[in-house]
């Protein structure tokens, strides 16, 4: 049996003792593990203040006055939602080709650098976890709530750019769990005091420069 690389596809083919190709193996990513975890991490975290599932973290604050049921609520949430995102992204990493996959992800997360300027508002809780406990309550609305946002679509693209689904999704949700877990805990006070426009700015900056190193096709360095 002889093992060949294939440089074009990148990928090694595996072939017997009569010539006849066997199947391709997928060459693994180049990224380092903690590359994907901290960037995800870090990115999250930066563009969730001032999101409106931190506003949303507010409300259930003041309404429930339990923190503990809350960033649970926040946590199970998160996780299941941005597991769900960041699997999306590998399956779309693992079907679109790399030159159009650089282009849909780096115009994604530029696309992405404009939303962050955009402030959010307060939207309340969905109708469907008004009635529920604390915990509960926290489970529906952030899940629901954070569909079709920008830190799920963030998990979407950091997928599809690391290739890999848990190491992202831990990231994303510990970057959620470093926005939310202070304002339920402290609430207003802390939110007041923070500079959301700056934040919005450096957030917007680093989506940015994540869109511009993706098309210009270089690896990222932590």
């Amino acid at each position: 049996m002889q093992t060949s690389f294939d440089g074009e596809t990148g990928g090694s083919q595996v072939a017997g003792s009569g010539g006849a190709m066997g199947h391709r193996l997928p060459r693994p990513s180049p990224h380092r593990p903690m590359e994907a975890f901290l960037v995800s991490t870090g990115v999250v975290a930066i563009a969730e203040i001032g999101d409106k599932t931190q506003l949303l973290a507010l409300v259930l604050a003041a309404r429930y006055r339990r923190p503990l049921p809350i960033i649970l609520g926040i946590l199970v949430a998160t996780f299941a939602n941005h597991a769900l995102a960041a699997w999306a992204g590998g399956l779309a990493a693992a079907w679109v080709g790399p030159a159009a996959l650089r282009w849909i992800l780096g115009l994604l997360f530029i696309a992405m650098a404009a939303w962050c300027l955009i402030p959010d508002k307060e939207g309340g809780m969905p109708e469907r976890a008004a009635g529920a406990g604390a915990f509960l309550a926290t489970l529906v609305a952030f899940f629901l709530v954070e569909i079709g946002d920008k830190t799920q679509l963030a998990t979407v693209a950091l997928a599809a750019r690391f290739k890999t689904v848990w190491l992202v999704t831990l990231g994303t949700t510990l970057g959620m769990m470093i926005a939310n877990a202070p304002v339920v805990l402290f609430g207003d006070v802390i939110a007041k005091r923070l500079p959301l426009k700056a934040i919005r700015i450096v957030a917007a900056l680093v989506f940015a420069v994540l869109g511009a190193i993706v098309l210009l096709g270089a690896e990222l360095q932590l």
